[in-house]
Parts: C-alpha cells; sequence; structure tokens
C-alpha cells in the first residue's frame, strides 16, 4: 500500500466587527459601517470609558475602545448608546445557531461573544474550498443578522487567528497556509502583534534580541526553554505557524492565564476596604482555575490610583514554589505584595492575573501541609454550590459588607446591566 496523505485541516476564525456597537446599529435601523456609535457604560460619569465604538467613530473621531466620555466630541453625528449585554448574548448565542446548520456543533468552539473558531474541513467537498464556505458563512450573517464580519482561515487555530488578526480584519477574508508563514507572519513587529505575546512577553524577548516573529522562529529553542520554561517551546512552535491544539483546548494569550480587572463603583480609600475587593477577586480567580484542573505559579496584582490623588499606581507580580488554586494561598500573596508596593492612595481599579500554569495534580501533598487536600475539597464544595444554587448561595463574610462588590455584580453581565 502507498503512503496515505493527510487530509489538510481548514479551521476559520468568524469575527463580528464592532460587534456590540453593529448590534445596536441594526437594532436601530442603521448602517452598521456608517453610524458613529460609541458604547458607554455610564454615561453619567465622565470618565467612564467606551467598551465599543462603530468603525465610522473610529475613523472619524479617532474614538476607540478605552477612550474615555469625556474625550469624545460633541457632535451630532455622534450616537452614545448604553451597553445591554443580555442583548449581546442573544445575538451571539443566535449566531452560534447559524453555525451549527453548517457544521455540528463539536466542530464550533465559541472564543469569545463575538469570535468563533468552525472546522471547515468536514464540509469543504460541498462547497470546493474553504473561502466559498466561508463566503457563504458571512452572507448568512449579513441577510439574517445585519451583521458585517471578517474571516480567518488557517490549517490550525493558531493561523485561522492569525490570519484574521493580521489581513482578514482589513480585508474581510484571509487564508493562509504553512508557506505562507515566512512571507506573511516572519516580518511581523512589533512582537505583541502577534497573538499569544503581551507587553511583558515583547520586552523579555526584546531583551534577548529578539524582535520579529522571524528573529522568534529562528532563535535557539533551547535558550527559550531556559528562559520561560514549556512556553519557550510554545513561542518557538508558534512562530513557526505550528500548533496541534484541539478546537477549543488552551491556546495562547487569554487563556494561559486566569485573571479578573475592575473598576470599582468609587474611590477605595481604606487598606481594609481595597483588600475586601481583593480578596473577592482571588476568590473568582481561584475557582475558575480550580474549574479547569489548573494551577498556577505566578500572582500579579495591579492597582490604578484615582485622578483625585493625581493616578498612578502600581503593578507587580510573584512567584511561588508550588502551584496552587487555592483562594486563601493566591490572597496571602497578593497581601505581601499590598504591603510591599502601596502608597496610601485611592484605588480605583484593580486587576489580579493567575498564571505560569499546570496541571493540577502537580501540586503535592506536603506532609508539612496536612490541611492542603481538606482545602482543596472545602473550595471545590463551595464551587459546587455556586454552579447548582447560583454565585450568592454561598460567599465570604466580606462580600456582604459595605465595601464588598461581588454579591451586586452578579446582577450583572460582563460588569454592566443586563
Amino acid at each position: 500500500m502507498g503512503k496515505q496523505t493527510k487530509k489538510p485541516r481548514y479551521i476559520a476564525c468568524i469575527d463580528m466587527r464592532s460587534f456590540y456597537a453593529s448590534c445596536s446599529a441594526v437594532e436601530r435601523g442603521l448602517d452598521p459601517m456608517e453610524a458613529c456609535i460609541a458604547i458607554v457604560g455610564n454615561q453619567e460619569r465622565k470618565g467612564s470609558v467606551v467598551l465599543a465604538a462603530s468603525p465610522q467613530m473610529k475613523k472619524r473621531f479617532g474614538v476607540r475602545t478605552g477612550t474615555r466620555l469625556y474625550e469624545i466630541p460633541d457632535h451630532p453625528d455622534i450616537l452614545l448608546i448604553e451597553p445591554r449585554m443580555q442583548f449581546y448574548l442573544e445575538i451571539s448565542m443566535a449566531i452560534t445557531e447559524l453555525f451549527a446548520q453548517y457544521v455540528p456543533k463539536e466542530d464550533i468552539h465559541v472564543y469569545s461573544v463575538d469570535e468563533s473558531f468552525i472546522d471547515l474541513t468536514g464540509i469543504i467537498h460541498l462547497y470546493g474550498t474553504p473561502e466559498k464556505a466561508a463566503i457563504d458563512m458571512q452572507d448568512s450573517i449579513m441577510s439574517q443578522f445585519g451583521l458585517p464580519s471578517a474571516v480567518g482561515i488557517g490549517p490550525n487555530m493558531l493561523l485561522a487567528k492569525l490570519a484574521l488578526d493580521l489581513e482578514g480584519k482589513k480585508k474581510g477574508l484571509a487564508h493562509w497556509t504553512m508557506k505562507d508563514v515566512p512571507r506573511k507572519l516572519w516580518p511581523v513587529s512589533p512582537l505583541s502583534k502577534m497573538w499569544g505575546i503581551g507587553s511583558q512577553m515583547e520586552r523579555n524577548l526584546n531583551n534577548m534580541g529578539i524582535f520579529t516573529v522571524g528573529d522568534l522562529a529562528r532563535a535557539d529553542v533551547k535558550r527559550l526553554e531556559d528562559r520561560f520554561g514549556i512556553m519557550g517551546h510554545q513561542l518557538h512552535q508558534h512562530a513557526r505557524g505550528i500548533d496541534y491544539s484541539e478546537l477549543g483546548s488552551l491556546l495562547i494569550e487569554g487563556q494561559k492565564s486566569f485573571g479578573k480587572g475592575q473598576i470599582l463603583y468609587r474611590d477605595y480609600e481604606t487598606r481594609e476596604d481595597i483588600l475586601t475587593i481583593v480578596l473577592e477577586m482571588c476568590e473568582d480567580v481561584a475557582m475558575r482555575t480550580r474549574e479547569a484542573r489548573m494551577a498556577g505559579r505566578t500572582i500579579h496584582l495591579g492597582m490604578s490610583y484615582s485622578k483625585t490623588s493625581f493616578g498612578g499606581g502600581f503593578s507587580r507580580s510573584h512567584s511561588i514554589e508550588e502551584a496552587t488554586n487555592d483562594t486563601l494561598k493566591i490572597y496571602g500573596v497578593c497581601k505581601e505584595l499590598f504591603r510591599e508596593f502601596y502608597t496610601g492612595q485611592p484605588v480605583r481599579q484593580i486587576s489580579l492575573s493567575l498564571t505560569n500554569l499546570e496541571d493540577e495534580t502537580s501540586m503535592q501533598l506536603s506532609l508539612f501541609e496536612a490541611d492542603k487536600w481538606q482545602r482543596r475539597r472545602l473550595g471545590a464544595a463551595m464551587d459546587a454550590i455556586k454552579r447548582k444554587h447560583g454565585p450568592t448561595a454561598i460567599y465570604r463574610g466580606v462580600s456582604g459588607t459595605e465595601a464588598g462588590t461581588a454579591i451586586d455584580r452578579t446582577k450583572l453581565i460582563g460588569g454592566h446591566k443586563k
């Protein structure tokens, strides 16, 4: 028998362009590509940030995600709209159901409310090319929902996402193969333009003399592994377009860590109140880490001070010897960072993340920590109660104080009104 040729895969990454703003435009009978719309959470606060902006809003007025309300010009063409997260989620789920009319549900991975990966391999025989299949999906989204979209296609999730971000969002559709990697991916610079490389990693790589994706692909993999561990090997593979992830599995940026960021309702001025929020956030991050059966070694805590004290803040991390997903252990590290770097100003924003992840089975049952397994079981029991009866069925006492926000935030979706 002759050697069998491996069947090529075609993964599409489909992005709903300016999703929140586009949904709001269509609801009002406006053209999503022509209307000047900004989605702003709380229009009573001039410091509120723009959550989404339509293409024309970006083009004509330079307003984009993260712009402050007070920075938006007073112009009759501009429409400011409050977010309606339940509405957006309903549209997102309806679009997923549309995808299910093309492929089996196991071939769909919803990456975010406005982006999904779809394995087109099984339907290529119906269309002839993956481009034709993707265009048919785009046409259906436009005809049924009036929403514009962009697509990236590749032989794996990584290249599909890179094709989308680096070319598809400009052209509407892009298809990358492994042969395109040297020509299209390797020249990319700065490195943070590549999905999976954040600003901190970019600085670390720059310090090693690596400034383009091509530099990363040609770098000594052992040197990368010595510096970054298994992540160094993964970065080297990704720079060459190699990705063995199955659809829906953990994949680079946003999924190599568990984190939470929160803009506070008011300035928090006392250490006790600030640490109340930190503990609530540790609970949330630890729960999601446990549910994924992961544990992390590096805890990062960041705080931004109120503009009433002229801003500023700190962003620091600390790595521990043994990976953890224990709420109180993560909180203990956060308290150490807080004591060392907090300078006493009112706090308005807090961020927390757990990185350097590994499978939780790596956690050792130390003879010197006889209660470690009991704490893990307690955490799992609390998680199970919340899953079955809701997030307010059981909570830490601090969440019932005036400083706590966890209970109120359960009434929101994505931090905003339903």
